[in-house]
């Protein structure tokens, strides 16, 4: 619950405040007169030209972290530009992992090209959620869940959706266990001589240390450099397969822009959840620009011109991220579902659970030979064990940041949260290893967390509406054209999760 005078002219505070600026007799009579209740939900404390109001039922907002650090201008060249890239290109190393691999070419092979369409509207969309939700972050300094905490409406210690976001982080954890056992598969078949759960005992162990060794840099790198090559091999790979019977052609594109939905549209609601950005990476975004330092930059809000300009331009490079990152993830993702509805598709293979990694690599052999296999070995390894690393790495922040906002863990310098968050890098890699040991169906796992990252998507976007609305500082408002975008990435994201909600209500009736 908040006071009804908050608005477009409501300035929040830390702590609990917000700032009405009014000139209006009757609301700062209503405000400052005394508003009563058995349990006073508001205090309030007037001046001349404005009222604060405290809601003193509410946890403390949490305050951006001290920026002590001087300011910088946002970078103006081509080169300055391309040197501040990062959050974007990180979250891509996240991104390009089980969605492509898996859910994407199932949709080919199941549908042919018919929903191509369909796959470049759910990355592209999704930019403009990326970026509203980024925007908050850059001239507030808040991370992702301490945004969320702001949503209005129903409260039991935190906002509820918090609340639902847990729901999804717990079914995300069942797509990480799918990914383990989609890499245990790999080095299966490649000839390492172990039984599966073994192998994914090992990879488990491996990323626990390497994380809580701080290694994370270094892995990192080599992660996204193998994922870089691995995806321009799959775009040869379209290109070559133009020599085989498998040739793309004209009337294959048609189809595949023909705006046709399947009859049965849980695969397609799937991957609109998990291809591109999905809900885990949207919520890993702002933090990763926190840790570029976009925020630090921009410094605290003063009011300035000086202020407005900087953020202005910081907001040139987040937008210059945003969209850099969504041209390499699209085109990643195009050209796994074009290999699919081309090879897979036409030979009547689906992707299950029992032969995942083997029906996959048909897509390789048919194109470049039997030889491929182990390239598709070696590259398929590289992308889920950087999307495996990336988002246990990310998760264990994502936690240590949720025992602060739940009120379960108070921090008493930034020394314990880093002793929390290394402590979660082992545990971590521990609940998915135990899930995928316990469950064993890796197709299954995925599609699990990617239905429940399509439910969340709708909330999120439904979110970003309320912060472009109602808390954007007035020098990054956007304009009509910003806002009609991002309106139609919000009706489509909650149209889709409405679909979601009503099938699987309706099977639970049955």
């Amino acid at each position: 619950m908040t006071p009804k005078f908050l608005d477009g002219r409501a300035e929040r505070l830390p702590h609990k405040l917000w700032r009405i600026r009014s000139s209006r007799p009757w609301e700062k009579k209503e405000a400052c007169g005394g508003v009563t209740s058995p349990a006073p939900r508001f205090r309030f404390a007037c001046d001349a030209n404005s009222f604060t109001v405290a809601d003193v039922s509410l946890p403390p907002t949490p305050v951006a972290p001290s920026r002590s650090v001087p300011t910088t201008a946002a970078p103006t060249t081509f080169g300055g530009i391309l040197r501040q890239l990062g959050p974007g290109l990180i979250i891509t190393a996240s991104i390009v992992g089980s969605g492509e691999l898996i859910v994407t070419p199932k949709l080919g092979a199941s549908e042919g090209f018919t929903l191509l369409w369909f796959i470049v509207l759910g990355c592209v969309l999704k930019v403009f959620i990326q970026i509203e939700l980024g925007r908050f972050t850059l001239a507030r300094g808040l991370t992702t869940l301490e945004t969320m905490n702001l949503v209005p409406g129903p409260r039991l210690v935190v906002s509820w959706l918090l609340w639902l976001w847990l729901i999804m982080f717990a079914a995300t954890v069942l797509q990480v266990a799918g990914m383990l056992g989609g890499l245990a598969s790999i080095l299966s078949l490649a000839g390492v001589a172990a039984p599966k759960p073994v192998i994914a005992i090992v990879i488990g162990v491996i990323t626990a240390v390497l994380l809580v060794l701080g290694r994370y840099r270094l892995i990192e790198s080599a992660s996204t450099w193998m994922v870089v090559a691995f995806t321009l091999c799959t775009m040869v790979a379209v290109v070559a397969l133009q020599f085989t019977p498998f040739a793309i052609d004209t009337e294959d594109l048609v189809e595949g822009f023909s705006f046709k939905l399947p009859a049965k549209f849980t695969v397609a609601f799937a991957a609109f959840g998990i291809i591109g950005v999905g809900a885990s990476e949207l919520i890993y975004y702002p933090y990763w620009c926190l840790e570029k330092g976009y925020a630090r930059h921009v410094g605290v809000s003063d009011g300035t011109e000086t202020w407005n300009a900087r953020a202005r331009g910081w907001m040139r490079v987040l937008n210059a991220d945003a969209w850099v990152s969504c041209l390499i993830y699209t085109s990643a993702t195009l050209a796994f579902y074009l290999l699919g509805a081309a090879v897979l598709h036409a030979k009547g293979l689906d992707v299950t659970n029992a032969d995942m990694i083997s029906t996959l690599s048909h897509m390789y052999q048919e194109t470049f030979g039997r030889w491929s296999l182990w390239l598709f070995f070696v590259g398929a390894f590289s992308v889920l064990y950087s999307t495996i690393f990336v988002a246990t790495a990310s998760n264990a922040r994502l936690l240590a940041d949720a025992l602060a906002v739940f009120r379960v863990k108070t921090y008493t310098s930034e020394a314990d949260r880093q002793r929390t968050v290394r402590w979660l890098c082992g545990l971590v890699p521990a609940a998915w290893t135990i899930l995928y040991l316990v469950w064993g169906s890796p197709v299954t796992l995925v599609f699990i967390g990617a239905v429940a990252q399509g439910v969340m998507i709708p909330f999120l976007a439904l979110a970003a509406l309320w912060l472009n609305y109602r808390q954007t500082a007035l020098a990054l408002r956007t304009g009509t054209v910003w806002r009609l975008w991002l309106w139609i990435a919000a009706i489509c994201m909650v149209a889709v999760g409405s679909y979601q909600v009503v099938a699987e209500v309706g099977k639970l009736l049955k």
